[in-house]
């Protein structure tokens, strides 16, 4: 699978093919190549809320100092911190390979499009992977697909993602860590203002798919203040958002070796608490990450928020008239379960 997310059991194969990617653009200090892709569905080897992955880009151009998927260009041979940010990897084919993972099996226990790298950064704007990835599937009814983005992009495809909700489980997940503009600009210094994802919501909300906000990841004495979460809470149930997370930040090496320095820099006064909370682990336990779900979850019911995207069940209707690949689908809506 040399373009799923997890490595491949020959790293020297995807090094290979990064190192003879032909370039498609550049710009600024970012390139972008395209690689082969063999497998655009990913299986997941955790405990998450979905069973499948789809990232049509390797590599960011946001630059978030917290991201945890650098860790991804390592299986490529890149370990530069700046490789992830600065040398953006297009899928190659990405729409048609997964039109034929279709045909061979069909997808449980959910889809989520945008785990490891943004599906609407700016190379998107050009090469169109990811719209290609919602071609696909709307072709096919009764599956659960997320899309998890902090780029008002977004909005460019909702006709797709009107024609996938009508029969599939379909939401649209908008990360805004900040609604404080120059914060988000330190943490996030090449992705849209959070003002403009929050316009995005409340254009997704009012196309009628379901969309909601998350502040992931929340980090401690950073962005974990009860006002600032209250605050963009607030912001999201009022642009039409029905959920909102809460993820805590994690540290795996290559993320440490960017966001420690970040704190270091900008927030000294912090550093030598990250490095003792995330000394010997990736992750926050105890005490501190209890109170943080307990306010999140106190903030949601506040505003009458979930905690994720309601659960539907699909529905059979009877198909409308049709023409082309419409013939052969039986058609579905999704109504609240």
């Amino acid at each position: 699978m040399l373009c799923g997310d997890s490595p491949p059991s020959g790293l020297v194969g995807i090094a290979k093919l990064a190192a003879e990617s032909e370039v498609l653009e550049a710009k600024r200090a970012v390139q972008y190549f395209e690689i082969d892709c063999r497998s655009a569905l990913n299986r997941t080897r955790s405990a998450l809320p979905f069973e499948w992955t789809i990232n049509p880009y390797r590599g960011c151009e946001f630059a978030c100092r917290y991201c945890y998927a650098r860790y991804t260009h390592e299986f490529m041979e890149l370990r530069e911190s700046a490789d992830f940010e600065d040398k953006i990897y297009a899928k190659s084919d990405i729409g048609g390979i997964l039109r034929r993972e279709l045909r061979r099996m069909r997808p449980t226990g959910g889809v989520a499009i945008g785990t490891a790298t943004d599906p609407y950064q700016p190379a998107e704007r050009r090469f169109r992977r990811t719209r290609a990835v919602l071609e696909a599937f709307r072709e096919h009814a009764g599956l659960t697909l997320h899309v998890t983005t902090k780029s008002d992009l977004v909005v460019r495809d909702l006709d797709l993602m009107q024609e996938i909700a009508r029969r599939n489980q379909f939401s649209v997940n908008i990360t805004i860590t900040t609604l404080d503009t120059s914060l988000a600009r330190l943490l996030e210094p090449r992705a849209p203002r959070p003002d403009l994802r929050l316009k995005a919501v409340r254009a997704l909300a009012e196309a009628g798919i379901q969309v909601g906000v998350f502040p992931n990841p929340i980090m401690p004495l950073i962005t974990d203040q009860e006002r600032r979460l209250d605050r963009l809470a607030k912001a999201a149930r009022d642009h039409g958002a029905t959920y909102f997370g809460g993820g805590m930040l994690f540290l795996q090496p290559s993320a440490r070796r960017v966001f420690l320095p970040f704190v270091a820099q900008n927030f000294p006064h912090l550093l030598r608490r990250y490095e003792e909370r995330y000394g010997e682990t990736a992750y926050l336990k105890g005490a501190y990450r209890e109170m943080i779900r307990e306010r999140v979850a106190e903030i949601r019911d506040r505003y009458g928020l979930a905690a994720g995207p309601q659960v539907a069940k699909v529905v059979p209707i009877e198909p409308e008239p049709a023409t082309g690949f419409q013939q052969k689908l039986f058609e579905y809506s999704v109504t609240a379960a």
